[in-house]
């Protein structure tokens, strides 16, 4: 009696239990799926569906949500599913909930995720998620296996696949996880491949502790490398990161980081990347640029109506060639290291092509995609045949309008300093540029030969408005003019650097002259007419003759008809030799003597007296008072007959020398 007294009361406890517990097991909890469809939904803003769902009771509880699916949004006009997910398993803590109602989840498990990415052509896409705010949740690892996204974003020439997955930390104590994003496919119509390494997933949320990463990417034969720490990932609240860039071309670098360059040769940099006070700064950097070497510090501010780029730049040595790419010309030459066999090719067919000036168009939409400001000093020019010393530019670009104040070449121990301003909001670029020669040295052009010397200088100026997409399109629509003064040096030297050995030695052969003639003086005026240069005056005097120069440079058809004439002075066998005619394309004129050119030496003095007297030219020109003075008077002992009548010219008033 006492037994059934004692099992009575205990069959009727645990009936109850042994029910609850065969529910619990037997349950089909399906039924729960439009109840968490519809918060799911609500939350991401688009339909979510649930194939199955099972519970798995305990003091901490564990939920399988098979086959879940999340929709396209309504008005995308490709149906189906944004992502799908072979199983989701969420484990959550009861007795945490029950004690301080606080959702605590120890883990988040998404089995075989998957994504598309999609943009259309006309800018929608279909991975913008609207993000309902709910009650917070103490998660305590996210975890993904084998999980794959497709990105295809026309606008960017991107169509690439992403493998994603977590993986535990070898040898890290206590266990930690990390994120790896392996990506293959194409971007920017280039081939593409990397490694993204970051830390936990919900270590993405700690805005106290650096988010650790690491990336390496090929984009094309673009290399990136880039390992540091994020603060307040989520939110992007800083950045100490090592960048190393390395590649063919920096102008491909535009479509990774939006900061547009131009084109240039192979390069290699490295250097210390910082996101601080909403700016990038990629600082303490050194490198390489084709021949030249290249350090300094770029800064960007992305928060404005255009990125604002500040950079400072400075080579120990550079090689010219290198910066072709900012006139529009292939950079680099066919010995610059590391150039690729697309770049060899295009130097190649410049050099074979009979065109001299660079017609690459400017591209307005890069021109007006950032404003900038740039200061840049080479302090070295290489090349052992290069009559420049150094080299400073200020570049500032505002709206697609750029001003260059100035850019400036040390000759020796004067100076070559140009000011342009250009006009990019249109759809053509209206520019003006002025370029001053101030006292540059001849013996330091004449160094550049290698096998003469000489002395004096050349003052002057080059004015010039123009219109044009491209530097030749500028020169060939030009209107201004070019005004030079020498002082002093040695004729031959000065063919030879302006012509080389083989044009400069048949010049001076044509015209009769010694192959080392000094110059006591030579004047220059022409005028530019719609990218034709005509020759005003074009006057060199020196011991044994005068030499004068007519004709003009095409620079629309980039062709030369210009003649030299010889009027001799102190020939001992006192013959006058024949003109020469200098012909034919600016990249290789012909030069042969003129036909009958002795029947039209007395047309000289005639041609000369139509224009501008060459004494007058000379106050234009800022030059040395006595110096000035001595080339006048030897001018103004040349026979009547050969100088032009006097005339008055404006001045020019003195300009600064740039520092």
């Amino acid at each position: 009696m006492a037994a059934r007294r004692f099992f009575k009361p205990l069959l009727f406890v645990s009936i109850p239990f042994a029910a609850i517990a065969a529910l619990v097991v037997f349950w089909d909890w399906d039924w729960l799926i439009p109840i968490l469809q519809a918060r799911a939904s609500s939350a991401l803003g688009r339909q979510v569906t649930i194939a199955h769902l099972q519970m798995h009771f305990g003091r901490v509880t564990t939920v399988e949500a098979d086959d879940v699916r999340i929709a396209n949004p309504a008005a995308f006009p490709e149906k189906g599913d944004f992502a799908r997910i072979a199983r989701v398993t969420v484990k959550a803590d009861v007795m945490a909930y029950l004690r301080s109602r606080q959702i605590v989840l120890p883990e988040i498990m998404l089995e075989r995720p998957e994504a598309r990415a999609m943009q259309t052509a006309d800018g929608e896409n279909n991975y913008t998620l609207s993000l309902s705010a709910g009650p917070g949740a103490k998660i305590g690892s996210v975890r993904i296996y084998d999980g794959q996204a497709h990105v295809a974003i026309p606008s960017l020439k991107a169509d690439f696949a992403l493998r994603i997955a977590t993986r535990a930390v070898s040898g890290a104590a206590p266990p930690e996880e990390q994120i790896v994003v392996d990506a293959k496919g194409a971007y920017a119509g280039q081939p593409i491949t990397g490694q993204l390494v970051g830390g936990a997933l919900l270590s993405l949320r700690d805005a106290q502790n650096p988010y650790p990463v690491a990336l390496q990417l090929a984009n094309g034969a673009t290399h990136v490398r880039l390992e540091g720490t994020l603060t307040d990932p989520l939110t992007f609240g800083g950045a100490d990161l090592k960048l190393e860039l390395s590649g063919a071309d920096m102008r491909d670098l535009y479509h990774l980081t939006g900061i547009p360059i131009p084109e240039t040769p192979a390069y290699r940099v490295a250097g210390q990347l910082n996101y601080a006070d909403h700016k990038f700064r990629f600082h303490e950097f050194h490198g390489v640029v084709g021949s030249s070497d290249l350090r300094g510090t770029i800064e960007e501010d992305p928060g404005r109506e255009r990125p604002v780029i500040t950079a400072d730049l400075a080579s120990t040595q550079v090689d010219l060639a290198d910066l072709g790419g900012f006139i529009g010309a292939t950079p680099g030459r066919q010995s610059t290291v590391n150039q690729s066999a697309v770049q060899k090719q295009e130097l190649a067919r410049t050099e074979a092509s009979p065109k001299l000036l660079p017609d690459a168009p400017i591209s307005l939409p890069k021109l007006r995609a950032a404003d900038v400001k740039l200061r840049y000093r080479g302090e070295h020019i290489l090349g052992r045949s290069v009559p420049l010393d150094d080299l400073v530019a200020n570049l500032s670009i505002v709206n697609g309008k750029v001003a260059l104040e100035p850019v400036s070449f040390g000759v020796g121990r004067g100076r070559i300093a140009g000011t342009a301003a250009l006009d990019g909001a249109g759809n053509v670029v209206r520019a003006k540029a002025r370029v001053d020669f101030e006292h540059v040295d001849v013996a330091r052009l004449m160094a550049a030969t290698h096998m003469f010397g000489g002395a004096g200088a050349i003052g002057g100026h080059l004015d010039i408005g123009t219109s044009g997409n491209s530097l030749a399109q500028m020169l060939s629509n030009g209107d201004g003019q070019l005004r030079l003064l020498m002082i002093g040096g040695d004729l031959s030297a000065l063919l030879v650097d302006l012509s080389g050995l083989e044009l400069g030695n048949a010049i001076l052969a044509a015209l009769g002259l010694p192959q080392r003639t000094p110059v006591e003086c030579m004047v220059a005026d022409f005028s530019l007419q719609k990218g034709l240069l005509n020759t005003r005056t074009l006057l060199l005097v020196t011991k044994e003759a005068n030499v004068h120069g007519t004709g003009s440079v095409n620079l629309r058809n980039e062709t030369i008809d210009y003649k030299l004439n010889t009027n001799a002075e102190h020939f001992s066998n006192g013959s006058l030799h024949t003109p020469i005619d200098i012909k034919g394309p600016l990249k290789s004129p012909s030069i042969r003597p003129e036909t009958g050119g002795l029947a039209t030496r007395g047309g000289i003095a005639a041609a000369l007296a139509a224009v501008m007297p060459p004494a007058a030219i000379l106050a234009t020109i800022e030059f040395g008072k006595d110096e000035s003075q001595e080339c006048a008077a030897r001018i103004s002992s040349i026979p009547s007959s050969e100088r032009a009548k006097a005339a008055s010219a404006p001045s020019v008033p003195a300009r600064r020398r740039p520092r």
